[in-house]
């Protein structure tokens, strides 16, 4: 491992990518399980928002992640899935 003038060790791009591609994926994941838990609630304006909210987060999500994006859904237990 490369080492910076400071001293402190330079990681290789593709660890960042993959480090960022990685919080990209587990925060999709974590919107889609709030939106859904919003489900549960007995309330129709706060169910209606939830729709919304999961709609619109089903289609915001890159496919290239969607894979990964439902291994974390079903860490989280939800029902969501991505196609």
């Amino acid at each position: 491992m490369a080492v910076s003038a400071r001293g402190h060790p330079r990681h290789p791009p593709h660890l960042h990518q993959r480090v960022q591609r990685w919080q990209d994926t587990r925060t999709w994941a974590r919107l889609i399980r709030e939106a859904e838990a919003l489900w549960h609630v007995d309330v129709r304006d706060l169910r209606r928002l939830g729709a919304l909210e999961l709609s619109q987060l089903l289609e915001e999500v890159p496919p290239p992640l969607r894979p990964r994006v439902n291994r974390w859904l079903a860490c989280y237990r939800v029902h969501t899935r991505l196609q």
